[in-house]
């Protein structure tokens, strides 16, 4: 009987040892997204497979990991987005990016934020002065007030500009700071718990 599960014990150490030994090249490996790993190697990063081949170059400045086949890259202090054959999608022109989430990424030149498409057009002109992912179709961004609200897709505003800090929806909720308190809001801007902070 342990002889059965010796083996398959062996295959994965195994397994694990190649992994490793492959690892240890690089100053950091991320974890697996979209079937790639972002790497760091001599104060460059790139993208490599399961196995450790290097899939996209080691030339950036710095990256993020996939996210809807999408990463975005830093080179001169610029971000942009590459697909994850390392085909550039979005040339490296923002001062700040978030990934792409529901289609859309927040992108920020100077301090000015708006959203793109997949294509790289801006489709929410940078009008807001910070912004974060879409989830459950609704984004957080901030006024020039330092004010933050919630706009849908189509850059409409949902749920008034009120709150002292606003972060995206997660199952259902986000966590907003309001009147100095945090608290949990549902998508149409009600509260529906305390926050724990």
């Amino acid at each position: 009987m342990k002889k059965i599960f010796i083996l398959p014990a062996l295959i994965l150490i195994s397994m694990l040892s190649t992994a490793q030994k492959w690892a240890k090249e690089y100053a950091s490996v991320n974890e697996l997204s979209c079937g790639l790993s972002l790497v760091e190697k001599d104060n460059k990063h790139g993208y490599v497979n399961k196995d450790g081949k290097v899939i996209i170059a080691i030339i950036y400045d710095e990256g993020m990991n996939f996210a809807e086949g999408k990463a975005g890259i830093r080179i001169d202090n610029k971000w942009g987005f590459i697909d994850s054959t390392g085909n550039e999608l979005v040339k490296p022109q923002y001062s700040e990016v978030y990934s792409f989430n529901e289609g859309m990424a927040a992108v920020a030149k100077a301090e000015s934020w708006g959203f793109i498409d997949e294509t790289g057009k801006i489709v929410i002109p940078m009008n807001y002065t910070n912004a974060r992912c879409f989830s459950g179709g609704l984004a957080p961004v901030c006024n020039s007030k330092e004010q933050w609200g919630y706009i849908d897709k189509q850059g409409k505003t949902v749920i008034p500009f009120q709150y002292g800090y606003a972060d995206r929806f997660r199952e259902g909720t986000a966590k907003v700071m309001k009147s100095g308190k945090w608290v949990y809001i549902d998508p149409g801007g009600k509260v529906v718990k305390e926050g724990d902070e």
